[in-house]
């Protein structure tokens, strides 16, 4: 499993929060107006519309709309300017802490929900496995053909997404672990999450493209059957092997709030609902991998 020291400490945290927190079963009471200003990545939205129809008792339609999540980067510029009070998303990039620091603002960052990096390809593709070395390899420019790979004696296209998007973010920290990154013409960085699945499940040259997303998004949210995942060292990105960190790019949605957040609020009481033995099982019946498992 290949975890940082980021998030072994973030984990940590979290499992003695779900700890402390599954004493109890009772469920915050929150009107409209008392609950929490709610913000996070495209990927968390299941997890905040069920969040809303459980403690507010709205309709699935009621919540998304009540629920308005404007991506990653926007949630974390919208929580350090105080327009929310918690957003959910993948871990802070560099930018991000640097912009907080620059507003004398700290997050606190707790791991809510297990997630996973995974690598699609067409279904066309005959690749079934990469390792993390040659993933690396591809995306410094260092291998250019799949036929290095035990494919088809073509060019890699290997898309990216924009800078500071949660997924890029991760695939710098996670896999590339400080290594740059070859520049990708723009029409390369697809800006949305879905665009990227769209150019690998439909590219012309199908059998060329290597991209990635996180898993929950690509799997349950955005999932085309012409596209595949690519198993990393042999191992299948799954939610056995996510839940067990089998797989080795295994990492985790978080809850963010500011560390100046009172104690007795309702954001906090909001994240010590979902890790709870409650709030994680409705994690897991929204399609999630439990943190404590």
């Amino acid at each position: 499993m290949i975890i940082s020291n980021f998030n072994k400490k973030l984990l940590l945290i979290a499992l003695s929060a779900l700890i402390l927190s599954s004493c109890t079963k009772t469920s915050p009471s929150f009107t409209k107006d008392s609950y929490p200003r709610v913000d996070g990545s495209t990927a968390t939205i299941p997890l905040s519309e069920n969040l809303a129809t459980n403690l507010l008792f709205m309709s699935p339609e009621e919540a998304k709309n009540f629920i308005k999540h404007n991506t990653t980067h926007n949630a974390y510029e919208n929580l350090i300017d105080g327009k929310v009070d918690i957003i959910f998303v993948t871990e802070p990039s560099a930018e991000e802490m640097s912009m907080a620091e620059a507003r004398g603002i700290e997050f606190e960052v707790v791991p809510i929900v297990k997630e996973a990096f995974v690598f699609l390809v067409n279904k066309d593709n005959p690749v079934t496995n990469i390792s993390a070395e040659d993933i690396r390899a591809i995306y410094q420019g260092r291998i250019n053909n799949w036929k290095d790979l035990g494919g088809p004696d073509k060019e890699i296209i290997a898309y990216q997404r924009p800078e500071n998007s949660g997924s890029q973010t991760i695939m710098q920290s996670q896999v590339m672990k400080g290594l740059q990154m070859a520049d990708a013409p723009s029409e390369l960085r697809p800006m949305a999450m879905g665009g990227l699945v769209d150019v690998i499940a439909s590219y012309d040259n199908s059998d060329r493209a290597i991209g990635y997303s996180v898993y929950y998004y690509a799997n349950s949210m955005y999932s085309k059957n012409t596209i595949k995942f690519i198993n990393v060292d042999g191992v299948e990105p799954s939610n056995e092997n996510i839940s067990s960190g089998k797989y080795p790019f295994t990492s985790a949605y978080y809850a963010v709030i500011k560390k100046s957040e009172p104690e007795n609020s309702n954001a906090r009481k909001l994240l010590s609902f979902i890790l709870s033995e409650e709030g994680q099982a409705l994690a897991e019946k929204s399609g999630y991998v439990p943190i404590g498992r």
